[in-house]
């Protein structure tokens, strides 16, 4: 049977480079960056295009989709780098911090079956919020999206093409333009202003568009359609090519992550951007496509497989503490080009061995007889690291969890933070404040014609015994990972009960932002008859800034509002936190509720 024969794309590479550097800035943290996550989107573009056009291409030139041919060389493209990577990890973290295995064992053996996203939703891990410790495979997630599509969209092709009378260009793009909507919408109507966004940026099912996006590209306008010269038609290439461009860049310096807009129809623009990058990088002509083939460029594009699968074990393992606090430059520096090293020596030694047959030679006059037989051998060469992986994975948690004592066999959620600053990446869902999950002292006296009612988050939770010392008869209802857009349940159970006190305290933003809209909202919801008393965060997160503006405006909106200014107070006084830099030792607790007391009055 006649092989498909690919032609090399170079400013692919180049654009590939662009989506890496751009998630590893973000990562570090750099304002330059602040929708660097967003090169996960241009991937998912990229991956749909080059695929569909393979799967297209094979089946134009040889009347067929050979799918288990498909899989196979799809595994030894991916699934090399990913054992050598989490065989890595395994083994550091089994000599340095043996403790933190049992507690990623999940994220592990998800990252083998390629269900890392499907267990962080499962576990409900924030992809925005962190409290302690971070997973060193938790950027896995994006992997995970890609290769479900690569396992379902082939099938998805191939039954198209097989039961489909006359499937053409035309119908097969309406196909695939449907499904994308239907994955946009899910987005849309599943994502809730003001909470964390984590579900559905990990799903595969609303994530899907991306990649189908970059289907319908390829369908439309195929690369073989753009290996040759096309006169007049060249400079729209690059007109259109520009623009996508610019609109990619755009996004990715400036961005913010919690704008409601990205998840309802910003990344739609984002996808159409890349896509019209792709077809003017993919045509040799194009001056786009020369621009992004610049060799530094395509040198980190064509290793940007490893480069991502490595930087984020880097930045976690190598910084003493959480990385997004790390704002050293040189230290990331240092990270960055270690992460270099190893994805090249990855890609040199191990990747292209395994994909070139190199690792598995044979003699020449055995050749025939082992032809039929390749594939078998191709098989055992993936599955046999796989399965010794999984046999080190249980073997290292195992003896972890023996030679010492484990908080937690799964994460925890940021109000286990104690003394020594040990959280997880895990918001809860909110419930509603009076079950047995949230912490209420609802006194007899408090009525909604006096009294002073708290309503927080596990800030709150961690000084209710200091308010109820200095504030007699006050009713605290605090709750563990608890977003603002949460309060509006809170403040209608509590009157519903006719416990809301005269004066208010209101404690959020430690788990994340919210829009004016919905802290206009909250206060409608308590009322202009309640004196309400907004208390401002500290916490070391890249919303901090964006909580704390938002509250500050509020006072000057609503008579009945005051500020509460902790952050001011706390300022450079570390020893009053815990080593989350967000949780309070008793020092700090009595400061805190000291301030909200001397501020009621």
């Amino acid at each position: 049977m006649p092989q498909t024969k690919n032609r090399y794309m170079p400013g692919l590479d180049g654009l590939r480079a662009i989506a890496v550097l751009a998630v590893i800035a973000y990562h570090f943290g750099w304002p330059v960056a602040s929708g660097g996550l967003l090169g996960v989107g241009v991937f998912f573009v990229l991956s749909g295009y080059l695929i569909t056009d393979l799967l297209l291409e094979e089946r134009r030139r040889t009347g067929r989709i050979n799918l288990r041919r498909f899989w196979v060389r799809r595994s030894l493209r991916l699934l090399p780098a990913l054992l050598l990577m989490l065989f890595a990890v395994t083994v550091y973290l089994a000599l340095t911090a043996p403790g933190r295995l049992p507690d990623i064992r999940g994220e592990l053996l998800s990252a083998l079956t390629y269900t890392s996203n499907w267990y962080l939703i499962y576990r409900q891990v924030s992809y925005f919020e962190s409290f302690g410790p971070l997973s060193p495979i938790g950027h896995l997630w994006s992997l995970a999206v890609e290769e479900q599509f690569y396992l379902l969209w082939p099938l998805f092709l191939w039954g198209i093409i097989r039961f489909i009378p006359f499937p053409t260009r035309g119908k097969l793009a309406a196909v695939t333009l449907v499904v994308a909507a239907a994955s946009l919408i899910a987005m849309a109507f599943m994502y809730v202003p003001g909470t964390d966004p984590s579900r559905v940026y990990y799903g595969t099912d609303t994530r899907a568009f991306g990649l189908l996006i970059g289907a319908a590209f390829a369908i439309f306008i195929p690369s073989r359609k753009l290996a040759e010269s096309l006169g007049r038609v060249s400079v729209l290439l690059d007109v259109i090519g520009a623009i996508g461009l610019c609109i990619s860049l755009c996004m990715i310096v400036s961005v913010d992550k919690y704008d409601d807009s990205l998840y309802r129809g910003g990344m739609l623009v984002l996808s159409v951007a890349s896509g019209l990058v792709i077809v003017a990088s993919a045509s040799p002509f194009s001056k786009i496509g020369k621009f992004l083939s610049w060799k530094p460029l395509r040198w980190i594009g064509i290793r940007s497989y490893g480069i991502y699968l490595w930087h984020y074990p880097v930045q976690v393992l190598m910084s003493p503490k959480n990385p997004y606090e790390d704002s050293n430059f040189l230290y990331q520096l240092a990270q960055f080009i270690m992460t270099v090293l190893l994805s090249a020596l990855s890609y040199r030694y191990f990747e292209q061995p395994i994909r070139n047959g190199k690792l598995f030679k044979y003699k020449k006059k055995e050749k025939k007889k082992m032809k039929s037989k390749s594939m078998k051998k191709v098989i055992r060469i993936i599955t046999l690291p796989a399965i010794l992986m999984i046999v080190m994975i249980c073997a290292a948690c195992e003896g972890a969890g023996n030679n010492q004592p484990v908080h937690s066999i799964e994460p925890t959620t940021e109000a286990n933070a104690d003394d020594t600053g040990t959280t997880s990446d895990v918001t809860s869902s909110p419930t509603p404040s009076g079950t047995p999950e949230s912490t209420s002292s609802m006194a007899p006296e408090t009525q909604e014609s006096g009294g002073v009612t708290a309503i927080g988050d596990s800030v709150m939770v961690g000084v209710k015994a200091e308010l109820e010392k200095l504030i007699p008869g006050i009713v605290v209802d605090g709750k563990v990972s608890r977003q603002l857009s949460d309060a509006a349940e809170v403040v209608n159970l509590l009157k519903s009960e006719n416990k809301l006190g005269h004066a208010v305290v209101v404690e959020l933003g430690t788990n994340g932002p919210f829009t004016a809209k919905k802290l206009n909202e909250l206060l409608e919801t308590i009322g202009d008859d309640k004196q309400i008393y907004l208390v401002n965060t500290s916490v070391p997160r890249d919303w901090q800034d964006t909580v704390n503006k938002t509250l500050a405006k509020a006072p000057d909106e609503h008579s009945n509002v005051k500020l509460i200014d902790w952050h001011a107070l706390s300022i450079g006084k570390s020893e009053w936190f815990t080593k989350d830099g967000v949780h309070l030792q008793p020092e700090g607790a009595k400061a805190y509720v000291k301030l909200i007391a001397d501020t009621i009055g």
